[in-house]
Parts: structure tokens; C-alpha cells; sequence
């Protein structure tokens, strides 16, 4: 607002909103949300797609001490604070005889429209000019203030949740929860010593606007909200738990940002080392299956993560109580023959005497595939299921191989996708076709070419690990002639 500081601009906001974690002190609890259309990425425009946070609750409700905790925990990133309250409508003459009679909390005392584009312009990348809202003449400053892109953006404000428009440019929506009592007591204080009110018409207009909307629409917008923080800036823990989230979000790659069910493993110099040695066309075939089974582990060890788990106490050797957890053990794997069989090894290190069942796809052109062999266990319906392929490029492979587990029975959530490189491709036909099946990779590549290989890529990678030119599989069947599956 103006020359004002982050301060006093966060002083004047008011919420954004979410819905799915609810942060009660030390006490975290998970409730269930629906699920979230894909945004838009902004990797078609070559830049970064900043992190927007809403945050939304009743007036008073200590929003804008939330906002200014999240700020000064991530110094080390590029913040800027959005408030709804900068885009008031400013008062006609005739509004302001009557300003005492001016619901100030409904939707419509807000110029939406155009915080929604001063939002959008910032979500992709261009610098915008806010408006400063002066609440002693009740008018509005066009273009005081220029707003310059972020890596986070923070737009706070009571109803920042009720336009579906503004909802959908979020990737955090959070809704700080406090007493009404508490709300009460705050806005009258803030009323009278700092805006020197009289005390009965910080009550009438409490009564008159104030509490019935919030009731009619600032409340209704909380069954949006991502996170639910009680007591607002006097809830550390559940500060300290967002800002960590938001470190995490912020160094995923962008398509994490709109496939919720990607997981790319983080990378370090050791991993973009092997990536190195195992995409280079000049290494032997001694050094590829070395390094690659590294890569395989690591990417095999972050899928179990996503496994259910349960707790589970047991006794040390000290005789000490150890409380930790147990994976679910109704797993098996399933390879895609045959790149997908150089990931055996490494799901059979971490789950001894695992099942692992295997499919054959066979390619028909471009784009086509056709499922020509099955082997799976008879119980899969009842398994968590760890499909292997280490490239997904297309997705068409990947979307026959998962329709056929989903025909076995199996639920689409207890599928979890573990490859070594995709393309971006491949992972929105496969997120858009089945987005409750995990995908976890180590890399995401550039794209395909005009051959569908996926670039920069690494090559056929059966041929690399097996050492083969001609298709050599350890699975026994051949095909004859005419294209048909024959056991050995």
C-alpha cells in the first residue's frame, strides 16, 4: 500500500484458504479434502511459477500475524503480501453520508475483478500496480503501489476464498480459526484506541455487519481451506509445519506443482553424477548397470515410503521401548518387460521373498500398444502394487499397464509408479487418466522429439543394462513369426 511497510500492508489484509490439515498445536490431524484441478503451469512461459498462499478468517482473527510469521521464516526466499482490502470500491458521495451504513464485509464492497488480474498478471510472471485504499476518505489510490514477481505470493484478506476464480490460484489456502469472543475483544481495542471510535458504534456496526457476514460468507469458505490453524499467530507448531511445506513445494520441480501424485526424489551432486555417467552413450555396460541399480534403489526406497504404515512398538537390545512403524506387507511388484526387469534386484534388496508379476506391451507404431503377455499374482486385487519401468515417456505403456491392474482388481490409490526418468508428456496422461496413482522419479526430462524418444534421455535402456542389441528377455516366451506369444 503505497510507501507502507510489509507490516503495516499485512495490518490492513485479511485471509486466502485450505482444507485438508488441521493444525491443533502439537497435535496434527489429517481430514479428508476433495480433490483439486491441475493448475496451470506457467513452464510454457519459461519462468518460475511463484507459490501463492491464501490466507482467509473472520476480521481480527490474527491473519495478518500469520502472514508476517510466514514472511520472516522465509527470508531467504522473495515474499510479497497481497492484501484484499487494498481493492475497496471507494465511496460515491452519496455512500459516504451514509458510510456508517456501508457493509464493508460483503463481496461486493470489493473490486474483485480486478484483484483477480492484478493475481494472474503476478502468477505468470509480470509485475503489477496495487492500489492503496485510504480508510479516513474512504477512496481509492489507483497504481500506488508496484508489486514485482515472487517466489512466494501471499494474498490475505476475509473473503479471499469466495471467488472460485482466486481459489483456483492457490496452491495453499489457509484459514486461521479463532473465538469470536477473541475477535470481538481485539476489534474493539483496535477500534478504539487506534482508530479513536466510540465503543457503542464498534458494537452497532459488530452486530449490524460484522457477525452476519461472517456467518454468510466468510465462515462457508473455510470447508475450502488446505489448513485450518486455530488460535492464529499464537500457534507455533502449526506455523513452523507450513513454512517447512512451503520450502519443500518451493524446490520441487513445477510439474510437482500441478500433479500432486508426482514425487521426484531430491536431487543431490551424487545422484546428478550418476544421471551423468549413465546418459553418457560412451559408458560401458559394466559401469551403466552399476550406476543405474544405485538410481534404481534409491527411487525403489521412495516408494515404499508411500506404503501405509502403522505404529509399532518393540524392545532394544537395552531392553529399552523403541516406538517406531511397520509398512503394510501386502505388496508385490510388477514389471514392464523388459527395461522394467533391471528393477527387480533392487525391490527384491528392500522387500525379501516379495511377489513380482510381469506385463509385455508391445508396440504398434507410435502410439499405439497392445497388451500380448500377463503373469501376475492371483491375489493382486488384495496388494499394494509397485509397477517398474524406468522410462515413462509417452504415458501410453504405462496407461495399458495400470488399466490392466485396475481390471485385476487392484484400487488405483495402491498403485505407486517408480521410473527413473520422465517426460513431462507422459506424466500428464497418466495423472490425467489416473490421478491417484503415485508416479516417483528421479529426474524429469526436457520432452520428446519427433520420435517420441524421450530427450535428453539416456537410450533403450533394456539394451543398455542387458547388454543386448536384439530383445533378449529373462522372461520365457518368444514371438514367432506372425507376432505371437509362444512359451519356451
Amino acid at each position: 500500500m503505497g510507501s507502507k511497510s510489509v507490516d503495516e500492508v499485512l495490518d490492513a489484509a485479511a485471509g486466502v484458504h485450505c482444507s485438508a490439515l488441521r493444525l491443533d498445536g502439537p497435535n496434527v490431524q489429517f481430514s479428508a479434502s476433495s480433490e483439486e484441478e491441475p493448475t496451470t503451469s506457467g513452464l510454457e512461459n519459461g519462468h518460475q511459477e511463484p507459490f501463492v498462499i491464501g490466507v482467509a478468517g473472520g476480521a481480527s482473527s490474527g491473519k495478518s500475524t500469520v502472514c508476517k510469521m510466514i514472511i520472516d521464516q522465509l527470508r531467504d526466499q522473495r515474499v510479497v503480501a497481497v492484501t484484499q482490502e487494498s481493492f475497496y470500491y471507494g465511496l460515491t458521495d452519496e455512500e459516504l453520508v451514509h458510510v456508517h451504513d456501508y457493509n464493508f464485509d460483503h463481496p461486493d464492497a470489493f473490486h474483485t475483478e480486478l484483484l483477480l488480474s492484478c493475481m494472474q498478471n503476478l502468477k505468470h510472471g509480470k509485475a503489477v500496480d496495487i492500489p492503496n485504499y485510504n480508510f479516513k476518505t474512504y477512496k481509492s489510490v489507483p497504481n500506488a503501489r508496484k508489486v514485482n514477481p515472487s517466489d512466494v505470493i501471499i494474498l490475505e484478506g476475509i473473503l479471499v476464498f469466495h471467488d472460485s476464480r482466486l481459489r483456483d490460484l492457490m496452491n495453499m489456502k489457509i484459514f486461521v480459526d479463532t473465538d469470536a469472543d477473541v475477535r470481538l475483544t481485539r476489534r474493539i481495542r483496535r477500534d478504539t484506541i487506534d482508530k479513536g471510535r466510540d465503543i457503542k458504534a464498534v458494537l452497532d456496526q459488530y452486530s449490524k455487519f460484522v457477525k452476519p457476514a461472517f456467518e454468510d460468507f466468510i465462515l462457508p469458505t473455510k470447508k475450502y481451506a488446505d489448513i485450518i490453524i486455530p488460535r492464529g499467530g499464537d500457534n507455533d507448531v502449526a506455523i513452523d509445519l507450513i513454512v517447512q511445506h512451503i520450502r519443500t513445494k518451493l524446490g520441487q520441480h513445477d510439474l510437482c506443482k500441478i500433479h500432486p501424485n508426482l514425487y521426484v526424489i531430491q536431487t543431490t551432486y551424487q545422484i546428478r553424477g550418476m544421471h551423468t555417467i549413465i546418459r553418457d552413450a560412451a559408458t560401458a555396460t559394466h559401469d551403466f548397470i552399476f550406476y543405474a541399480d544405485r538410481l534404481i534403489r534409491l527411487v525403489v526406497e521412495h516408494g515404499l515410503g508411500h506404503l501405509p504404515f502403522q505404529e509399532k512398538q518393540v524392545i532394544t537390545p537395552t531392553g529399552s521401548v523403541y516406538t517406531g512403524v511397520e509398512f503394510s506387507k501386502r505388496l508385490c511388484g510388477v514389471s514392464v518387460i523388459r527395461s522394467g526387469e533391471s528393477m527387480e534386484n533392487a525391490l527384491r534388496a528392500c522387500c525379501k521373498g516379495i511377489k513380482i508379476g510381469k506385463i509385455l506391451i508391445h508396440r504398434e507404431g507410435d502410439n499405439g500398444q497392445q497388451l500380448i503377455y500377463q503373469n501376475l499374482p492371483k491375489d493382486i486385487a488384495n496388494r499394494h502394487v509397485l509397477l517398474l519401468d524406468p522410462i515413462l515417456g509417452t504415458g501410453n505403456s504405462a496407461v495399458q499397464a495400470i488399466s490392466l491392474l485396475l481390471k485385476k482388481g487392484v484400487q488405483e490409490a495402491n498403485i505407486i509408479f517408480l521410473n527413473l526418468i520422465s517426460a513431462p508428456q507422459g506424466v500428464h496422461v497418466v495423472s490425467k487418466r489416473f490421478p491417484r496413482v503415485k508416479i516417483v522419479t528421479s529426474e524429469i526430462e526436457f520432452g520428446l522429439n519427433d520420435d517420441f524418444r524421450v530427450v535428453p534421455g539416456m537410450g533403450e535402456f533394456g539394451d543398455r543394462y542387458f547388454g543386448t542389441d536384439d530383445y533378449q528377455s529373462s522372461t520365457p516366451f518368444f514371438c514367432d513369426d506372425k507376432n505371437r506369444v509362444r512359451l519356451l
